[in-house]
């Protein structure tokens, strides 16, 4: 079954990469969109909000790791690289940067319709929250949630389970601002009934432990006359 949203954005400069992607695409019941460079990749990016991104690394304005960091500033749209880096260094890298899935060149075509099949169904199923290793501020903050855990410069900190719930349920959503009543939700359950003010506690407490100045945050960020956002880029 196919997601409501069926555009997929290939990114690639390679005129007959994409053709032959953007035709297999069509045959599968998608909408193809195609970008030859950067710029023109963030510009249908912001225009259509497609429900999957396909990225080659190498491209002539700027890197495929940029325009990857640039998206997952305001979006967690599964991404999947191509690329002809067949190192481990560089298959890691794009993990960290918020790649979802990573295919080598030369690569088969039914190969790569079947994992953005199978992206796109975790897609539905968990709300569009695919990634599991986030990177903010140059890596500054990093949340490994294969592992649960999050490091600060390197340094495994320790949080409990409601302050690394409230971490990873806003880091998922950057930009988007939480009621207290939803952050209840997320980190406490639905049954929770007690008085919702509690999570200003526990933000107090994550904030301690994730932010450099507590007193000035720059991931946890106060939104007034509401709840809290997440910050970190």
């Amino acid at each position: 079954m196919y997601p409501v949203n069926k555009k997929v954005l290939v990114i690639d400069d390679e005129k007959n990469i994409v053709d032959v992607v953007g035709a297999y695409l069509l045959k599968e019941g998608y909408e193809a969109f195609y970008a030859y460079n950067g710029t023109q990749a963030m510009e249908i990016f912001h225009e259509i909000n497609p429900a999957l991104i396909i990225l080659d690394l190498m491209l002539p304005d700027m890197t495929g790791e940029e325009i990857c960091k640039n998206i997952r500033k305001e979006s967690r749209v599964p991404i999947i690289i191509i690329t002809a880096k067949i190192d481990e260094d560089s298959i890691l890298e794009g993990f960290y940067i918020g790649a979802d899935d990573y295919v080598t060149k030369p690569f088969s075509l039914k190969q790569l319709m079947a994992r953005v099949n199978a992206l796109l169904r975790r897609s539905e199923e968990e709300g569009g929250i695919l990634s599991n290793i986030f990177s903010f501020n140059e890596d500054e903050l990093i949340i490994d949630n294969y592992k649960r855990e999050v490091l600060k410069n390197g340094e495994i900190i320790n949080l409990t389970n409601t302050e690394y719930k409230l971490l990873i349920s806003m880091a998922k959503y950057p930009k988007k601002a939480f009621t207290r009543e939803e952050l209840v939700c997320m980190a406490l359950g639905e049954d929770y009934d007690g008085y919702d003010r509690v999570i200003d506690t526990h933000i107090k407490n994550l904030r301690q432990k994730v932010e450099t100045d507590p007193k000035s945050p720059s991931y946890i960020i106060t939104v007034h006359g509401l709840g809290y956002k997440f910050g970190g880029e």
